[in-house]
């Protein structure tokens, strides 16, 4: 598919490019020219009018309902949302029914979505049914293409059995992706432990739950001299800790949610259920501990933590509802309403995820496979049933707003388009 983009802004730190406003010429699949150009016969034109172009988007953490939980969302819908939010790539939890924990499992789903706009890369559960009793296949799972190992939000709970799945992992170059919760401080809580949880009555989930599991994890992996990935940090604690272990020189990454960014606790006054995630929305001050942590380098990542949820799981008591937002299509707005600039949205949403998944890393430049997003940052549009990719409807935006308008995603000579 041949495609000429006109006036755009191009946002990657790795291309010569970066900075600079040019015209982008695609043949084929491929970036052919970068520079002042003139449409050609046949060659459809964006005109991109100073929006910004970067390689394209790659999300850490999704869940779709396939295999098993169709109805929440499939691989089909699950594609819609990721490119109508700028995303080319999708790294998918195991927590499916069944998990996917075994090689065949693997092959369904890069079977499913072969051919496919967006690369939907499976990862592997570490232990047997996510239940941290018997460690999964983790190399064949590997060799049939799993990019990494996960039993998704499940905190591992036995310090044995982590540190064994750690040397496991080390002797191929796995990377285990870990969700970080201290089970029994944790309890049956939902919410951040603070004045607020007081106020709304409500048994508060203390910093502290995440804290102590992330610090075990460190010692962990100092000790068996291993790299491990923290997933879903959402505390100025664990914030500190993670900068601190770096420092140390411990094989040391994490990522954090869109929606920590900008959500917080206060938003629960409501008992709006489709602000109930997990972990549980912070306060004021972790959220500029994070943002800070982006900027540092101490945080690696941002994630969508995409949960589709049908509305009987949702529309329902906060104590009893499911966690989780669908929040593919949100990413971007979240990071420009949290006032992150375009240099670090490339760094954390399309480089980083890809660099520690050893991926093949999309760049903006002649010769290379046109793998990338052009996005306004200033342009507003109304997120609403007609708007929204996902099969599900479980995100406190709807109905909304935002500003933050994805105009382009190409990947595999595939392109979606405004």
């Amino acid at each position: 598919m041949n495609l000429l983009v006109k006036q755009v802004t191009i946002a990657d730190p790795q291309s010569k490019f970066n900075n600079q406003q040019c015209d982008v010429r695609i043949t084929d699949g491929k970036i052919e020219s970068i520079g002042k150009l003139s449409a050609e016969k046949d060659e459809t034109v964006l005109e991109a009018n100073g929006a910004y172009l970067t390689p394209g988007f790659f999300d850490l953490n999704c869940v779709a309902g396939d295999p098993g939980f169709e109805t929440k969302e499939d691989i089909q819908t699950l594609s819609a949302a990721a490119k109508a939010g700028g995303f080319t790539g999708l790294a998918l939890l195991p927590q499916a029914s069944p998990v996917v924990q075994s090689k065949s499992q693997v092959e369904y789903i890069l079977n499913k979505s072969k051919g496919n706009l967006i690369d939907i890369l499976p990862i592997g559960a570490i232990s047997q049914n996510r239940e941290a009793k018997e460690i999964a296949e983790l190399f064949d799972m590997q060799q049939a293409g799993a990019i990494a190992f996960s039993d998704g939000d499940r905190a591992i709970q036995d310090d044995g059995f982590m540190s064994r799945a750690l040397q496991y992992a080390k002797g191929f170059d796995a990377l285990l992706m870990v969700y970080p919760e201290n089970k029994s401080i944790a309890g049956k809580s939902q919410i951040n432990e603070s004045k607020n949880s007081v106020l709304l009555g409500m048994k508060g989930l203390p910093p502290l739950a995440e804290e102590m599991h992330i610090a075990r994890d460190i010692f962990l992996a100092t000790y068996n001299d291993t790299k491990i990935h923290i997933s879903n940090i959402s505390t100025a604690g664990s914030v500190a800790l993670i900068r601190k272990a770096k420092k140390d020189g411990v094989k040391i990454t994490c990522d954090v949610t869109a929606h920590h960014l900008v959500f917080t606790e206060e938003l629960l006054a409501d008992f709006d259920s489709n602000y109930k995630v997990k972990p549980p929305l912070r306060s004021k001050a972790d959220v500029k501990a994070l943002i800070a942590g982006l900027k540092d380098g101490t945080i690696d990542a941002i994630i969508s933590q995409h949960r589709p949820e049908e509305i009987e799981f949702k529309n329902v008591e906060f104590e009893i509802a499911h966690y989780g937002i669908i929040a593919l299509q949100t990413v971007l707005p979240l990071l420009i309403k949290a006032g992150l600039d375009v240099t670090l949205i490339a760094e954390k949403l399309a480089i980083n995820p890809r660099k520690l998944l050893n991926l093949n890393i999309p760049v903006i430049e002649e010769g290379a496979d046109a793998n990338l997003t052009v996005y306004a940052a200033d342009e507003k549009w109304i997120y609403n049933s007609a708007t929204n990719y996902s099969k599900s409807a479980n995100n406190p935006l709807l109905g909304t707003e935002l500003t933050g308008k994805v105009k382009l995603v190409y990947n595999n000579n595939q392109y979606f388009k405004d």
